[in-house]
């Protein structure tokens, strides 16, 4: 497949420019001469840089525990989207073992119920045992983005690129600040429940959103949709009255008006 140069960007135009300077060349030598061609391209391959893109910066796409267990034989690391979730799994293999050290000094007959108390007495004060032991937080899960980007939301590429880069930012447990959120060009939409209104709760905040989605007005288009019904648009524009409007509609009233009386008139005689 054929590849048409676009002269509306910098690297077109370059290859544009390579392709005149070797047609240049062809007809004052009638050949491309080696040495003279090598000139050219090394010349024009100077314009160019290969070096990583500048402005791209880490971008965190979400939050995991990460859970390290370790003893005589193993080394383990798993992530965990909560910290209970990752307490929970660490009880249960300490659950799995309990009998191995159930009556020995310190371990009662029957594990504890609450995984922190049975986490804690198995791995002693500050993971205390040395053959064993854990060690969990949280971490940030980035990703490497290009800050300068194109975003339009007429062509469906950009669309489908902002799309994936959607992040969710989830809260950080039951006692964490803030609320859950999906973030999308800058557009932030939280969704949780609500208790004080008993209610499911879904919230869209536009401070942040990327300015190429922002329309002369400053407005961002919007369209809201539960199931197949649509419950808010910004973007259609407002059907049109029955009896039309502006110019075409009295237009029409005009002709409505000069066949009635003309048809009066051939009534009358």
């Amino acid at each position: 497949m054929l590849i048409k140069p676009d002269p509306a960007t910098p690297e077109g135009r370059a290859i544009l420019e390579l392709a005149e300077l070797m047609d240049g060349l062809q007809e004052l030598t009638g050949e491309w001469p080696g040495a003279d061609a090598a000139d050219i391209v090394e010349g024009w391959l100077r314009r160019f840089t290969y070096a990583s893109a500048e402005g791209t910066a880490p971008q965190p796409a979400g939050r995991a525990w990460v859970l390290r267990t370790w003893d005589r034989r193993t080394d383990d690391v798993a992530l965990w989207a909560d910290e209970a979730s990752a307490l929970a799994s660490l009880a249960q293999e300490i659950r799995r073992s309990w009998d191995d050290a159930a009556g020995t000094e310190g371990f009662p007959f029957r594990p504890p119920a609450d995984d922190q108390t049975i986490v804690d007495l198995y791995y002693g004060p500050e993971n205390g045992r040395g053959d064993v032991g854990y060690t969990l937080f949280p971490a940030d899960i980035c990703r490497l983005t290009a800050a300068p980007r194109s975003l339009r939301l007429s062509d469906s590429d950009d669309c489908a690129a902002a799309n994936s880069w959607a992040v969710f930012h989830p809260m950080d447990g039951p006692d964490g600040e803030g609320l859950p959120c999906t973030e999308i060009a800058g557009v932030l939409v939280f969704s949780y429940l609500d208790a004080d209104r008993e209610a499911v709760r879904v919230s869209v905040h536009l401070d942040t959103t990327d300015s190429q989605l922002l329309r002369a007005d400053g407005t961002v288009p919007i369209v809201v949709e539960i199931g197949d019904t649509t419950v808010f648009d910004n973007v259609t524009p407002p059907p049109v009255p029955s009896g039309g409007a502006g110019w075409t509609a009295g237009f029409r009233r005009l002709v409505r008006r000069t066949r009635a009386v003309s048809g009066r008139r051939r009534e009358g005689g």
